[in-house]
């Protein structure tokens, strides 16, 4: 698993997130309205609305609150109808490969603040391209270890169409094709296998390997984009060893 992705199931299992919740569903209210605007309000023909959604009520989002979001998507959102889509790259200290992925309702003010956040965190802001091949769009659901046998969850993810199984520390990755994700998904959810996270992401096709000092600053970065109103999504090719990450980890839940 990517640093990145250890460090956020971290946080979210320590609930160091809860702070940021109304944040978090200002931009989850976001990515709904879009999607909606863009697809139409029926989740069942609108795959990217589904995923916002599922990926909404997994955040533990009210129910009023997501059909609020969907009714400006599809009705009078003149909000809604001014957002894009925009992808940043760049790198993180120790050269680690960062995307950011951005819906805004002001292009200019987007690329001013993710630059500024690379420059203030020991990162670089690159050109378009400079990091994309780096990583490739897959679904990624995540099973706890002590809920299901391994080689049950593997029988029952390759045959709803997964790709891989792997066994990580505490929990099972099962990986998909982005197309094949929601099948998969639901497919566990109907056999009773516990779904801990599910998520399209982009996936690393290999990490670096951080030391402390760099983690810390790497973590900041990311911390920092996530925070950012405009940001949805950030993905990051680095690794942490699990001692590294207890270091990293309490310095940045001081902070």
């Amino acid at each position: 698993m990517s640093g990145h992705s250890k460090w956020s199931t971290i946080k979210r299992k320590k609930g160091a997130a809860d702070a940021k919740r109304g944040a978090l569903f200002g931009k989850l209210s976001r990515a709904i309205s879009v999607a909606a605007r863009e697809g139409g309000g029926d989740p069942e023909m609108n795959p990217a609305l589904a995923l916002a959604i599922s990926k909404a009520k997994d955040a533990n989002m009210p129910n009023d609150n997501i059909q609020r979001a969907i009714d400006k998507g599809t009705g009078a959102g003149a909000d809604a109808e001014t957002f894009e889509r925009i992808t940043y790259e760049g790198y993180a200290p120790g050269g680690v490969a960062v995307m950011v992925e951005v819906l805004t309702d002001n292009r200019n003010r987007a690329a001013s603040d993710v630059r500024y956040l690379f420059s203030k965190n020991g990162g670089k802001l690159g050109t378009s391209g400079s990091v994309a091949y780096l990583f490739e769009r897959k679904g990624v659901i995540l099973v706890p270890k002590d809920s299901v046998d391994e080689d049950e969850l593997m029988e029952l993810a390759i045959e709803a169409g997964a790709e891989d199984v792997e066994a990580m520390e505490s929990d099972y990755r099962v990986v998909t094709s982005p197309e094949d994700f929601t099948a998969v998904r639901d497919s566990l959810r109907e056999a009773g296998v516990e779904v801990e996270n599910a998520e399209i992401t982009m996936q690393p096709q290999n990490s670096i390997d951080l030391d402390a000092a760099t983690a810390k600053q790497t973590l900041r970065l990311i911390d920092a984009l996530e925070e950012n109103d405009d940001v949805q999504e950030v993905y990051a090719n680095f690794d942490i060893s699990d001692e590294v990450m207890s270091v990293a980890f309490d310095e940045e839940l001081r902070r």
